[in-house]
């Protein structure tokens, strides 16, 4: 298993990615190895100095990185030796299983859809994230930035793409799938929510319980909760800002604790053909040691493979 990370991507990169890269090694197997892409030189102190073999990583070296703030289309096409642009290249032609990267969210989202592309039968793929249940858990939220404007169908897509992320990566036996409204009514909502109610109360590929509201969010009969992106990213935002809330107020939680994205680590691109996991553009090494081991999770437990066979 190779497993691919930029090291230039995010704002404290390299030292977050590489530190995280470290502290992630030290849970994975002989045959689990790291590939580190991006500035060798930069990345060999920082292993030396946490006291690490660097024999322990492959290592994919290239100077060039794709920024925060540069437009994606184009630095994906214009900048071919960007730590991002051959993370792609390498995972479209197998020499690595998955790819994640804290940087440019646009540039992985376009890189993904360029390289791997689309899995045959997926209308767009999805970004999705975690979102905290009440008593304990996750609940799955998607689409969370990748879809501004979507169809009906393709929010129906999101549900069976959400569902099996559920069961197969968190092993959610039948993942109830709910749609985010303003009312729980069929009748209620846009042109948008309504068709995509009909589509998915009448579709058998997924177990519909119907619309939920703002505040259902959190609780704890739903496994996954469709939305178009530009909800979701809304959605996304405002639930990250309750972690850092509940520290500046000064107390603690348990609930909200898990608020904390460097639970979690990154959110997966959903619908391509390979592992694909985008991380905060703040992350830290423990996020970053927790995206890798959300990409060996979905190598091991072969999710695009899953995808495929419903879409076939």
């Amino acid at each position: 298993m190779k497993i691919g990370l930029d090291i230039m991507g995010g704002d404290y990169a390299p030292k977050a990615t590489v530190l995280g890269a470290i502290e992630a090694s030290k849970v994975l197997l002989d045959n689990q190895k790291l590939v580190l892409i991006g500035n060798k030189e930069l990345a060999l102190p920082l292993i030396e100095e946490a006291g690490v073999s660097p024999s322990i990583f492959d290592f994919v070296h290239t100077t060039d990185v794709i920024n925060m703030g540069e437009h994606p289309t184009k630095a994906i096409s214009q900048k071919p030796k960007a730590s991002i642009s051959l993370g792609f290249h390498l995972l479209k032609e197998g020499a690595i299983d998955s790819f994640s990267s804290a940087g440019n969210t646009g540039a992985m989202l376009v890189g993904a859809m360029f390289s791997v592309k689309t899995i045959p039968g997926v209308i767009r793929p999805a970004i999705a994230t975690n979102v905290p249940r009440l008593k304990e858990g996750f609940s799955i939220l998607l689409d969370v930035g990748a879809n501004a404007d979507c169809k009906p169908e393709v929010l129906l897509q999101f549900g069976i793409l959400g569902s099996l992320y559920s069961r197969h990566i968190y092993e959610t036996q039948t993942p109830a799938v709910a749609l985010l409204n303003i009312g729980e009514e069929e009748e209620k909502g846009n042109m948008l929510t309504v068709a995509a109610h009909s589509l998915m109360k009448n579709s058998n590929t997924i177990n519909f319980i119907g619309n939920i509201e703002g505040r259902d969010l959190f609780e704890d009969h739903v496994d996954v909760i469709v939305c178009d992106g530009f909800t979701g990213n809304v959605v996304l935002k405002l639930a990250e800002s309750f972690y850092s809330l509940t520290l500046k107020k000064g107390f603690k939680d348990d609930f909200f604790d898990r608020f904390n994205y460097e639970q979690y680590g990154g959110s997966p691109i959903l619908g391509v053909n390979a592992p694909v996991i985008i991380g905060h553009g703040i992350s830290s090494p423990e996020a970053i040691k927790n995206m890798i081991l959300l990409s060996r999770n979905m190598i091991e437990s072969k999710f695009v493979d899953k995808v495929k066979a419903a879409f076939k």
